[in-house]
């Protein structure tokens, strides 16, 4: 039976993953960032993550949760900012005690971020150049980082554009999770935060949205499996376009969902590393009635299990997905953002 199960999985994730795996090829890889299940973590066990992601079957029951209308958004004040010779490339860290740091590169050129934790764990990302800043999350909490901007040159060669070491203090432990960055990239203006109002008002709960959220995006959006074949190498999810086209790969649903949760105040972790053996992305999100949950789809009234929107969507056999999740052992987290 746990072959049968395992088989299975296998199958949707080999194909669900090959696109993520194209996502660093460029800049290398950190060390494990390391995920962590929420263990004998538990509520009063109120609605499953697992069933219709329909509006009209929302999960209230009672007076709405406060919906946030003022979200957070990331600013590069110039407070403190570093620049190179000519001023084409600019860090923006005015606000490292709320997570994030601004990086801008007005070069036409194909450009790379390494961001170096304080356990020594490097972050690579890519930057879209132009005139418009980008926010880089600084989310393996408070002490010494350092940020590479990398330019390429020729080929598979780069070059040191402008790099320094700072020191973060986060105001809190949630400020990471709680703005858009390069890869839960979304405005005011986003149709995706505007969906997340729409379905905080028809919530009962914080409980009662992450639910509803989950059930939208695992209901209407399929998995893009051409997409998955012809991924471009360092690919930045579009929420807007996956919520429109009503098709992505497992970092979209990852980003998504995350974003949805985010700018309602929600802290939400948009997690990539290993599903068994394939590169894969998954969320885990922060409950006041229980704290970080690393990894849940439903709560059955005793347990939690990882919530993989990806895996959720593809499979009709829920069972077998629950089993295949489990205590979280098949998972193991590399990066967090």
């Amino acid at each position: 039976m746990r072959n049968r199960i395992e088989n299975s999985i296998s199958m949707i994730l080999a194909c669900a993953c090959v696109a993520c795996a194209l996502l660093f090829l460029l800049s290398g890889c950190g060390t494990a960032a390391g995920g962590t299940i929420a263990g004998d973590r538990s509520a009063s066990g109120k609605a499953s993550f697992l069933g219709s992601g329909n509006t009209d079957d929302d999960a209230s029951s009672g007076k709405p949760r406060d919906t946030v209308t003022d979200i957070l958004m990331p600013e590069a004040p110039g407070t403190t900012e570093y620049h190179n010779d000519d001023g084409s490339i600019s860090i923006d860290m005015s606000n490292t005690s709320e997570g994030y740091i601004m990086i801008r590169d007005r070069n036409d050129k194909k450009v790379q971020i390494q961001i170096t934790n304080p356990d020594g764990e490097m972050y690579p990302y890519p930057l879209v150049t132009g005139e418009e800043y980008k926010a880089f999350p600084l989310t393996c909490g408070d002490g010494s980082y350092s940020v590479k901007v990398l330019e390429n040159t020729s080929g598979d060669m780069y070059a040191i554009g402008l790099s320094e070491d700072f020191s973060v203090t986060l105001k809190d432990e949630f400020r990471p999770f709680l703005y858009p960055n390069q890869y839960v990239d979304y405005t005011e203006d986003s149709d995706a935060i505007g969906l997340s109002r729409k379905l905080s008002e028809k919530s009962d709960s914080d409980l009662g949205f992450v639910q509803n959220v989950y059930n939208y995006v695992v209901d209407n959006i399929e998995y893009d499996t051409a997409l998955a074949a012809n991924t471009p190498v360092n690919y930045i999810p579009d929420i807007d376009k996956t919520l429109s086209s009503g098709k992505g790969i497992c970092f979209d649903y990852a980003s998504l969902m995350t974003a949805m949760l985010r700018c309602q105040a929600i802290p939400t972790k948009l997690v990539v590393g290993y599903s068994g053996e394939a590169y894969h992305a998954w969320i885990s999100v922060y409950l006041d009635e229980i704290g970080w949950v690393d990894n849940i789809i439903s709560f059955d009234g005793t347990d939690w299990t990882l919530m993989d929107p990806t895996l959720d969507s593809t499979n009709q056999d829920k069972e077998a997905v629950s089993e295949y999740v489990g205590d979280g052992t098949n998972y193991t987290a590399k990066y967090i953002y």
